[in-house]
C-alpha cells in the first residue's frame, strides 16, 4: 500500500515552512521592545531601500494586503517615521518617504534583525550559505513561473 501526500521529516516544503515560522518569531522577539511588528519593519526596510513606493508596492513586498498597509502607512505617518504627499504628483499613488526618525527607528531594526539572520546562519559556512541562497531563488523562480 502506498502512502498519499508527504512524509513531514523528508519534505523540504515543510521544512521551508518550519524555518519561515521559526525565522518570524525569532524576528518578532527582537522587533516587539522596539515597538514593532515584522510588517512595520518590512515597510521601513523596504522605503530605505527604494524610497517612494507606493502603498500597492510596500504591500506586495510586505506580503499583507493593500488595506493593512494603508491601515500601518497612517499609524506611521501619525507616528512621524514616513511622509506622504497630500496629493499624488501624477496617478494616484502616494509615494512614502522615510523620515530622520523612521531611519533612525529603522538603523535599531535592522540591527536586531541582522543578529537573528546571523544566528539562523551560524551553523553554515559561506559557501552553504551562498548554495542555500541560490536554491531558495531557484524555488522561488520555479514556484513564480508555473514551473516553466
Amino acid at each position: 500500500m502506498s502512502q498519499v501526500g508527504i512524509t513531514l521529516e523528508t519534505s523540504l516544503g515543510y521544512l521551508l515552512k518550519e524555518a519561515a515560522s521559526a525565522l518570524r518569531a525569532a524576528m518578532e522577539e527582537v522587533l516587539k521592545p522596539l515597538g514593532m511588528t515584522i510588517t512595520h519593519y518590512s515597510c521601513l526596510e523596504l522605503l530605505a531601500q527604494r524610497p517612494g513606493l507606493s502603498n500597492s508596492e510596500l504591500a506586495r513586498g510586505a506580503f499583507v494586503t493593500r488595506q493593512s498597509m494603508n491601515v500601518l502607512l497612517q499609524a506611521l505617518e501619525r507616528d512621524g517615521y514616513v511622509t506622504r504627499p497630500e496629493r499624488a504628483d501624477t496617478g494616484r499613488a502616494l509615494p512614502t518617504r522615510l523620515t530622520a526618525s523612521g531611519r533612525r527607528s529603522l538603523e535599531e531594526a535592522s540591527r536586531a534583525v541582522r543578529e537573528v539572520e546571523v544566528r539562523m546562519l551560524s551553523g553554515m559556512t559561506e559557501a552553504q550559505q551562498a548554495d542555500a541562497l541560490h536554491a531558495l531563488r531557484s524555488m522561488v523562480s520555479s514556484l513564480r513561473d508555473g514551473g516553466s
